[in-house]
């Protein structure tokens, strides 16, 4: 499967129309949807409704802490809720869990007409259906840039420049936001800005930690001056509160997912004069380097494995009604949907130019998610000036290599 492929051609054919009823062909079966809180994870939920009725239940959760809850809730048996919507780096603990079960037999039943670049593959078995793809791109305000004397920025260097000179200027305090929240968000940007350095994480084709670098260093350091062009309460911000700024007017350079894009350019919570001057462009790179410093990701569902195969039936049947070609079109302009007649918006163009940058996928191993942790954990006393650069990672590689050694992935 090509990640890359699936944001250059938005999408191959996925399957025909489906049509909603009662039931959707189904004599019985408990839906149960966990999933992330945005438009189109909204909008996939709404979709997969349709289907209730006829003896089928379709219920759903969608709140931002899902990542939180997802092992436990699949680990219950029977699992708390029978559906996950998770992305390439979520997937994973739920994978290392064997929590959810493989997708072939209900795609040959009931998704004959799924791309196969929407199929999520692990040891030659379907493990999760994609249907949007995502990225962080930079959002910018085209008329605070203009009235500083900058260009958009390309690198984040001029980022760091642009901000600086925005202050200069007296036209805004904090111009710059990304989100810095402490624990999964930060250690996001992290990966961002050490894959966009040129770092590996792990010593080649073992588990052994690999951020205690120069690399590492550059990448932190590139953090706090980021951090210091936003508002001091940067450890707290997360998307929505990044969006919630940048629909009040307070930034002028934003670095957040290409998923909130629709809210930040409709006319709900902000102004014309924002939402007008507002641009959506690729991820910049840094350090010289010439592939954006971003991830590319994907979201899609997956099926728990400690539910009955009725429900687990009628899970798949929901969902797939919930990324048919009538939701996405009904929905065309909140995601960039990998389904037959999504048609690219401008609130597409970040996530497009990010991934025709090169921009490499998150890394989907099984130890990531450890080494993700311990970055969250032990970050932001640098960033607060009371530790190091070396001493944050050698933290970091210490936090990991207990973590991994729990795990078993290292003796």
């Amino acid at each position: 499967m090509s990640i890359k492929s699936k944001f250059i051609l938005s999408a191959a054919a996925v399957f025909m129309g489906s049509t909603a009823y009662a039931g959707c062909g189904l004599s019985g079966g408990n839906v149960s949807i966990l999933g992330n809180e945005f438009a189109a994870i909204q909008a996939v939920a709404e979709g997969a409704k349709q289907c209730a009725g006829g003896g089928v239940t379709v219920e759903s959760n969608l709140n931002k802490d899902y990542r939180e809850l997802q092992v436990a809730a699949l680990t219950a048996n029977p699992a708390q809720y029978t559906t996950v919507t998770t992305t390439n780096a979520a997937i994973v603990p739920l994978l290392n869990s064997d929590l959810i079960r493989p997708l072939d037999d209900l795609i040959a039943k009931h998704g004959q007409h799924l791309s196969k670049n929407q199929m999520i593959t692990v040891d030659g078995k379907v493990m999760a259906v994609a249907f949007m793809a995502n990225a962080q791109h930079l959002f910018i305000r085209e008329d605070i840039l203009k009235a500083a004397g900058v260009e958009a920025p390309k690198t984040y260097e001029e980022v760091i420049a642009a901000g600086k000179a925005i202050q200069e200027a007296g036209l805004m305090q904090y111009p710059f936001a990304t989100t810095s929240q402490t624990g999964w968000n930060l250690a996001q940007e992290f990966v961002n800005m050490y894959l966009g350095h040129g770092g590996s994480f792990f010593k080649p084709g073992t588990a052994e930690p690999n951020v205690k670098n120069e690399t590492g260093v550059a990448a932190l350091n590139t953090l706090k001056e980021l951090v210091s062009l936003s508002n001091p309460d940067y450890l707290t911000f997360d998307s929505n509160a990044v969006q919630a700024s940048w629909e009040a007017g307070d930034v002028a350079m934003a670095h957040l997912w290409g998923s909130r894009g629709t809210g930040i350019l409709d006319d709900e919570g902000s102004t014309a004069e924002i939402v007008s001057n507002t641009a959506l462009i690729s991820s910049p790179t840094v350090g010289g380097g010439s592939t954006p410093a971003s991830t590319l990701w994907w979201d899609g569902f997956v099926i728990a494995s400690n539910v009955s195969d009725e429900d687990a039936e009628a899970s798949f049947v929901a969902m797939v009604n919930g990324i048919s070609p009538e939701v996405v079109k009904a929905n065309n302009d909140a995601a960039v949907w990998l389904v037959e007649g999504y048609e690219p918006s401008p609130a597409s163009a970040g996530v497009a130019a990010t991934a025709t940058g090169g921009t490499k996928p998150y890394p989907m191993i099984p130890f990531m998610g450890l080494m993700h942790t311990a970055l969250g954990s032990e970050l932001t006393e640098f960033l607060q000036g009371s530790e190091s650069a070396e001493q944050a990672l050698a933290d970091v590689e210490a936090s990991y290599v207990a973590a991994a050694k729990e795990k078993g992935f290292l003796n």
